[in-house]
């Protein structure tokens, strides 16, 4: 191709990517507003969830050296009893390209897809509230995926993330580290307060067996405070066990 022609293509490239990001950009807008920080059933207002029996997880695990075919993985279990009811895993095609802080456009169909035929086969099994691995709230745009899951599937949602993303001056630093080696027990968790001074999430330590923390951020219809108190009662190891349910070997 001639040196102007491919000059031409990449301008075209660039342009068309930036049109795409505005429209989506406007779209996120939109379903952030719908996002309900409140405890809005019966169960999350129980000290001890009665009322809640199931619970689910999701995950898009990719192919290593592979970001375009992965495994859409649902996993729903009983509550308290951590005990498999169902269990889905599908091999998909992710056709959205990858742009920062749009996650959920890329990765949320194939999971609303799973839930979608959950609830066509066996919809005495759909979950009461979603786990998801990831951000909610605690996100560059305060829109991650489980926001993203939650307000399209309208479940109540909760984003656990393994690993700290660096939102609003919360980042990994000696200050952090140190509020995590002040977490003594299980359960013990502190706010990730932005540099705005609003709290997107909480760190929380969620075995006695492991001082790294998980990120528990509100996705969807329930409060931050519900959110981190029900995954610490989700978890046996460290990360909770929706969630903690494996695809086949082979996949990150």
């Amino acid at each position: 191709m001639a040196a102007p022609e491919a000059e031409l293509v990449l301008k075209w490239e660039s342009f068309h990517m930036s049109a795409e990001m505005s429209r989506t950009d406007r779209e996120q807008a939109l379903l952030r507003e719908s996002v309900k920080e409140e405890d809005t059933e019966d169960w999350q207002r129980s000290p001890d969830f009665n009322g809640l029996e199931r619970v689910g997880g999701v995950d898009l695990s990719f192919i290593k050296g592979d970001d375009i075919n992965a495994c859409a993985h649902l996993v729903v279990l009983t509550y308290p009893q951590m005990k498999v009811l169902y269990e889905d895993c599908k091999m998909v095609t992710l056709n959205a390209p990858y742009m920062a802080g749009f996650l959920g456009f890329r990765e949320a169909p194939p999971l609303l897809q799973a839930l979608e035929n959950l609830k066509n086969v066996q919809p005495h099994l759909m979950p009461q509230v979603l786990f998801v691995d990831g951000n909610g709230l605690f996100h560059y745009r305060e829109f991650g995926l489980a926001c993203h899951l939650g307000v399209l599937s309208d479940l109540p949602c909760v984003g656990v993330a393994k690993n700290l993303l660096h939102v609003e001056g919360v980042v990994r630093s000696e200050e952090h580290q140190s509020q995590i080696n002040a977490l003594k027990k299980s359960g013990d968790s502190f706010p990730l307060t932005t540099a705005s001074g609003r709290v997107l999430g909480k760190a929380l330590r969620s075995s006695q067996s492991s001082i790294k923390p998980v990120y528990v951020s509100v996705g969807h219809r329930i409060t931050l405070d519900t959110a981190v108190r029900l995954t610490h009662t989700c978890c046996l190891y460290r990360v909770p066990e929706p969630i903690r349910q494996r695809p086949p070997p082979g996949f990150n």
